[in-house]
């Protein structure tokens, strides 16, 4: 409830500080409205806690949502109409002073503001008959997260946090590999939610793919679609679109006829699902295997009636106790023991979760956050309200949750607006995040550093699962678990912060005024739309097919701050009046075609994200001075940018052609993308002087690279670049040197080089290195030695070869790599450390 107060006085604030003289008597009642809400605050802390307890008290809440609510959709609307967003655009409420028009939308909004003024004086009063105590905001104090000690860069399951499971695993992997069941044979894993299934899956593919030729492991979520679930399963350069049930069943049992495979299937939950695949999967007597993990012994019987479903059990005492202190004290060393004053008491928290496995992993995220005291610790024991006759870890879930900040309450809420399984990367939900405005900026260089504290607040109270890390340890990519995914959509619900629509939905007509809205269903559900309104802030549309009879009126979603679509890129989808959009901050479109719209008229729109989407035209983009993120996949449509007025706050702009851009103004751009590049390197060189911020450079030559690019010593001039992608053929009769690279070079990647020569001693002297990526045709068709990498490499993480080249790694190379992912081996010592081996060919 907090952070809706919190998020109305910030745009109260500034309206007072940028606006007040231009609003007349309306000031004086905006201001009215704003110590009110002040003072309600302070009481807000005391209120949540009682809530559940006390039904009153919760209508109470209830209501003082509404009014924020009511506050929030009446200043927004009031500058719709306007035609104003900002303070950057004060010159235009000038025009209230003459123009009838928005002298009547002005009164208008003094007249809501004393109704609302009124209806916070009724909240305000009642505090006494609940008896709130003002006390201080706890969030106020914790703006500031410390992000200490971050988890290996690329981790998928890091071995050494897992408790309990080590038997498991082998026993399932004995299941894999014996060769008395030499035919097809489906394993299924089977158990209640939070019991480890996927933890224990990830950690058998990890060790047991090498051994087969062909493996892929995919999560099924309760709503799926055969047909993407069949595409998943080929190999990622095979044709899918516009390919039938049949087709697709056809084209992988054809690819994987006379291959031994490994298939992965995660939470599967329809009991009839292998009887929809088992067509595609042949059976070639070659000891083939195929693994679920489900909930329910339903599904376990329906797939293979001569292998017993192998049924997970809990964690003992011992287990649960590990592994809680494992989470609540992560920075300990290894061999330390627990405190003596606090391991009874631990004992005692770890028996409360009944070696449930999720359970322990959230309990230890909230004892982590207050550190070693046997007080705080106490506190913990004392507040959760146990469930003593089951192993339902909510209790737990939901005071890890009630334990946050309130701007973090609000970004883990807004987590539901994603489908089950989502893969969600971290760029993309931040820019989200900022611009709902859920971020604080108080105590952070900017408010993008402050959401990546509070992500990576969230991963340490076990609240999402990470799946990758960047170079520089940033989370790039996660995952909510589902049941974790329940309790935001839960809470969202609960505080109407957002609307899922789901099958379970489908045709019924939620409650209420719709704030944020996700659909997330696979039927065809048309009437959505109708429940969505002027007052929707966020719309997130995944698999469009027929949602909308292909157009979406924009100017119905008048306040929009966040759109993001996923569709079908056989469905055209015409956005009508997106320019109306004046508050939008967010578009996203991946996987659609659309119709040429217009950017004029958008005034705050700060990302634009159009990834696997066809399109004729947009224009107006480069007169929004606010843009900060430009990431395209086909620039045609992209106009080339202004040569004399800076664009002053874009940061990431991909993918362009050299042509648009060689010219523009962009002093704070951090990330750059090129395509079709061939030449005019004088021209890049201008440009690239001008660039001191820039951190990542992409380049994709349409043929060789031009030599001026990499010589002499052209991008080592730029101190600053730290992560570097060139695609296209290297100079002739120019060797790869160290000299020729960026010196604080972190990140590498090229890609159809065709090399004539084994570059890697010289990478091996880019100290800074981390991670290295080598496509395919790096080296030439005629290269016939290994790849040996002799030295070096005291930095590198993560190393990719695509090619189908031998690798050596000398001993005493590479002693930080965690990542390893190559063709064929033939020598390489790996680090005791390693925590991750992708060998696609076995070893020889």
């Amino acid at each position: 409830m907090a952070e809706m107060v919190v998020s109305v006085l910030r745009k109260l604030a500034v309206i007072m500080a940028n606006e007040a003289q231009y609003l007349g008597g309306v000031a004086k009642k905006v201001e009215r409205v704003q110590r009110e809400l002040t003072r309600i605050k302070c009481c807000l802390q005391d209120a949540d806690s009682k809530r559940k307890r006390d039904e009153r008290v919760q209508n109470w809440l209830n209501e003082l949502r509404d009014a924020a609510y009511r506050i929030e959709d009446a200043t927004d609307t009031f500058f719709f109409h306007v035609g104003y967003t900002d303070a950057r655009s004060l010159q235009k409420l000038r025009r209230l002073c003459n123009k009838p028009r928005d002298l009547y939308f002005l009164h208008k909004l003094g007249t809501k503001l004393d109704d609302i003024q009124n209806q916070l004086e009724e909240i305000s009063k009642s505090r006494v008959t609940y008896g709130f105590s003002d006390l201080k905001d706890k969030s106020k104090a914790e703006p500031n997260v410390i992000m200490t000690h971050r988890r290996a860069t690329y981790q998928e399951v890091d071995e050494t946090e897992v408790v309990g499971m080590q038997a498991d695993k082998n026993k399932i992997l004995e299941l894999l590999h014996t060769e008395q069941t030499p035919r097809r044979a489906v394993i299924t894993i089977v158990g209640p939610g939070g019991l480890g299934k996927t933890t224990l899956a990830h950690m058998v593919y990890k060790s047991a793919r090498a051994d087969f030729d062909y493996h892929v492991m995919l999560s099924i979520s309760q709503q799926f679609s055969l047909t993407d679930l069949l595409g998943k399963m080929l190999p990622k350069d095979s044709t899918r679109e516009n390919q039938t049930v049949g087709d697709l069943v056809n084209k992988l049992r054809s690819f994987l006829s006379t291959k031994r495979y490994l298939i992965i299937l995660d939470d599967v939950w329809q009991d009839d699902l292998w009887n929809q695949l088992k067509d595609a999967l042949p059976d070639d007597n070659n000891g083939s295997r195929v693994l679920m993990t489900s909930r329910t012994l339903d599904v376990a019987t329906s797939v293979d009636s001569e292998m017993k479903p192998y049924e997970l059990k809990y964690l003992n005492d011992s287990e649960s106790l590990d592994l809680l202190l494992k989470k609540a004290l992560p920075y300990q060393e290894p061999n330390k023991k627990c405190p003596d004053d606090l391991f009874q008491l631990a004992q005692e928290l770890s028996n409360k979760c009944k070696g449930l496995p999720l359970g322990l992993v959230v309990l230890g995220g909230i004892l982590s956050t207050k550190g070693p005291s046997y007080t705080a610790w106490e506190r913990v024991l004392e507040t959760i309200n146990w469930n003593l006759d089951s192993r339902d870890c909510m209790p737990i879930l939901a005071m890890s949750y009630e334990d946050m900040p309130y701007y973090l309450k609000a970004c883990f809420q807004y987590l539901a607006s994603f489908r089950e399984d989502h893969v969600i990367k971290a760029n993309r939900l931040i820019r989200m995040w900022i611009a709902e405005g859920f971020i604080p900026l108080e105590g952070r260089p900017t408010i993008e550093i402050m959401a990546e504290y509070c992500l990576e607040e969230l991963s340490k109270r076990s609240m999402i699962q990470v799946l990758s890390r960047s170079t520089n340890g940033l989370i790039k990519h996660f995952q909510v678990h589902d049941i974790l995914r329940y309790l935001a959509m839960n809470e969202a619900g609960h505080e109407n912060f957002v609307t899922v629509f789901s099958q379970v939905l489908a045709g019924k007509k939620p409650d209420g005024i719709i704030r944020r809205a996700s659909l997330q269903a696979q039927e065809k559900n048309s009437q959505f739309i109708e429940y969505v309104g002027p007052n929707t802030r966020s719309l997130f549309l995944f698999d469009t097919d027929g949602y909308f009879q292909r157009s979406l009126h924009c100017s119905n979603f008048r306040l929009l701050k966040v759109l993001e679509i996923v569709g079908n890129i056989r469905d055209v989808i015409e956005l009508k009046s997106l320019d109306k959009l004046i508050h939008l901050k967010y578009l996203g479109l991946r996987n659609c075609t659309t119709k040429r719209f217009s950017f004029h008229g958008m005034k705050s729109l700060e990302t634009l994200e159009l990834r696997e989407t066809r399109y004729s035209k947009c224009n107006g983009l480069w007169t929004i001075s606010t843009l900060k993120h430009v990431l395209v996949d086909y620039s045609s449509a992209i106009r080339e940018l202004p040569k004399g007025t800076p664009i002053s706050n874009l940061q990431t702009l991909k993918w362009v052609k050299f042509r648009d851009v060689c010219d523009a103004k962009l002093p704070n751009l951090r990330t750059l993308a090129i395509e079709n590049y061939s030449g005019e390197w004088v021209s890049m060189n201008n440009l690239f002087q001008t660039l001191r911020n820039l951190r990542k450079l992409k380049i994709d030559c349409s043929g060789k690279i031009p030599m001026d690019i990499v010589y002499p010593k052209a991008l080592s001039n730029y101190q600053n670049l730290q992560s570097l992608y060139l695609k296209g053929e290297w100079p002739e009769n120019v060797n790869v040197e160290a000299s020729l690279l960026p010196p604080q070079i972190i990140k590498l990647k090229l890609k159809g080089s065709r090399l004539n020569h084994n570059p890697m001693p010289e990478f091996g002297k880019l100290n800074s290195l981390k991670k290295l990526f080598l496509g395919k045709r790096v080296l030439t068709d005629n290269w016939e030695g290994p790849i040996i990498c002799p030295k070096g490499f005291h930095a590198l993480q993560y190393l990719k070869v695509m090619d189908d080249k031998d690798l050596t790694v000398a001993q005493g190379v590479m002693p930080k790599l965690t990542y390893l992912k190559a063709k064929s081996i033939i020598s390489v010592h790996l680090p005791l450390e390693l925590q991750h081996v992708a060998i696609e060919r076995k070893s020889r």
